[in-house]
């Protein structure tokens, strides 16, 4: 069996282009990514995007300051167990859910995986577990701190051992950010998540307003940068125009 990659599109906010690429102007629709990636040992989820809740009322599941920052458009089928569900896969027998780090966008999904063992960067779970730093960096402990195993690991982790599916610390944007290499056999995939945005965020290495520690996170765009030059393909954190040509579930990312 290949290791098989499947993007899935768990709804869209809409919010000012200036929170993703400073002294911009104007809106930006983004889409709020999950993965699925399938290994002869097992499959993982990477990111879970918005607690169902959100799309009912998305003031009172995501609070009142990401409500006031975003407009959700999160429609029943688009949550990530029904994602998988089209693709004939229960979330229940998940056992390995991936964060790249704790917003809503990336965690609210994870009550759907009653079975999953969650691995974070340590950094980043720690600081979701300091009320000072999760008043600072936006988290809610309602997305992810729920009770089930939690795993933590300090730096580059190679999840199954193989060298095909390894965690990358890309701190910066939260304490513990990390971004997903995947080696497919097609080539080499990085799901960058919110390290990078945008393809702009990149290329004109232009962070957005908000960030935990700008140093950092610079050094993690410097590092996405080398292995994109290595010829490593990002998929980027929320960038609509690539998002387009992103083939989506049931295609397989190749």
């Amino acid at each position: 069996m290949e290791i098989r990659l499947r993007a899935m599109t768990c709804g869209w906010l809409t919010g000012s282009l200036a929170g993703f690429l400073e002294g911009e102007h104007g809106t930006i629709k983004v889409p709020v990514p999950a993965y699925l990636i399938e290994h002869p040992r097992g499959k993982i989820v990477f990111d879970t995007g918005m607690h169902p809740d959100a799309q009912r009322d998305p003031a009172g599941r995501l609070g009142p300051a990401a409500a006031s920052v975003f407009t959700v458009d999160f429609r029943p089928g688009e949550d990530v167990a029904a994602r998988l569900a089209v693709l004939g896969c229960d979330p229940a027998d998940i056992r390995t859910v991936i964060n790249s780090h704790l917003h809503f966008d990336h965690t609210g999904g994870n009550a759907l995986f009653p079975n999953a063992t969650f691995l974070h960067q340590r950094a980043e779970w720690n600081a979701g577990r300091e009320p000072d730093l999760v008043e600072s960096n936006f988290f809610d402990p309602h997305d992810y701190d729920l009770g089930q195993d939690v795993r933590l690991v300090d730096g580059e982790h190679d999840v199954f051992g193989d060298g095909s599916v390894v965690c990358l610390p890309t701190h910066g944007h939260t304490p513990g950010h990390q971004s997903l290499h995947v080696r497919l056999p097609g080539g080499d995939v990085v799901l960058t998540a919110d390290s990078c945005y945008l393809r702009r965020t990149l290329e004109e290495m232009r962070l957005p307003p908000i960030c935990h520690d700008r140093a950092a996170a610079l050094a993690s765009l410097r590092r996405l940068g080398e292995l994109r030059a290595r010829g490593a393909r990002l998929l980027f954190g929320h960038d609509p125009e690539a998002w387009a040509s992103v083939p989506q579930a049931p295609e397989d990312v190749r």
